[in-house]
This record gives C-alpha cells, sequence and structure tokens, in this order.
C-alpha cells in the first residue's frame, strides 16, 4: 500500500520561503505522475502543482513563479520549493498521485503570519 510522509511546513512570514518534501513507499514511483495538493481551512482540497512521470512541471495559476516541484527519482521523493509566501498559501499541504488516490499522508500544516 502507499504510504505518503510529508514534511518541511511551519510557520513562514509573508515574502519568506520553504520546501515541503514528501518521502513515497509502497509503490512504482517512477511510473506515475505526482502532484502537491492543499487544503485551506473552510476550502476544498486543490491542485498547487504536478509532475509528470517524464519530469513535466504544471502549476496552478495561484503559485505560478512562486513555486518549483521537483522529484528525486532515486530517494522516491517528491519536493515543493515554496517561495514569496503569502498569507492565503496558508494550508496543509499534501502530496499524492495525479489525478490523486486513496490513502492520503497527514499533510504538513504551512502557515504563512507576520
Amino acid at each position: 500500500q502507499v504510504q505518503l510522509v510529508e514534511s518541511g511546513g511551519g510557520l513562514a512570514q509573508p515574502g519568506g520561503s520553504l520546501r515541503l518534501s514528501c518521502a513515497v513507499t509502497g509503490t512504482i514511483f517512477r511510473i506515475f505522475d505526482w502532484a502537491w495538493y492543499r487544503q485551506a481551512p473552510g476550502k476544498k482540497r486543490e491542485l498547487v502543482a504536478s509532475i509528470t512521470n517524464r519530469g513535466a512541471p504544471n502549476y496552478a495559476d495561484s503559485v505560478k513563479g512562486r513555486v518549483t516541484i521537483s522529484r528525486d527519482l532515486a530517494k522516491e521523493t517528491i519536493f515543493l520549493q515554496m517561495n514569496t509566501l503569502k498569507h492565503e498559501d496558508t494550508a496543509i499541504y499534501y502530496c499524492n498521485k495525479n489525478p490523486p488516490e486513496r490513502p492520503w499522508g497527514q499533510g504538513t500544516q504551512v502557515t504563512v503570519s507576520s
């Protein structure tokens, strides 16, 4: 069974940076497309960034130019580098396949506040 362990979240000031990581086990990592999703309080979970099995990234308009998704095939880990953070980036961030499958990981909380 797939296990997704997100980490790297925390408290950051507006304009700051965070780097999220997601360790993936229990599946053939390299053959799937992967993505980062986020869920803010009172809102539906949304896709933030994705990366195809060939390494091609794609970004939601709300984060384009501020985040970079990457992966390490050897470590079977997905990363999300987040720069120029905004208050509206506050959310729990999850990684999953794209499209996503159950189960989800526990997520990592990102809070942007001054």
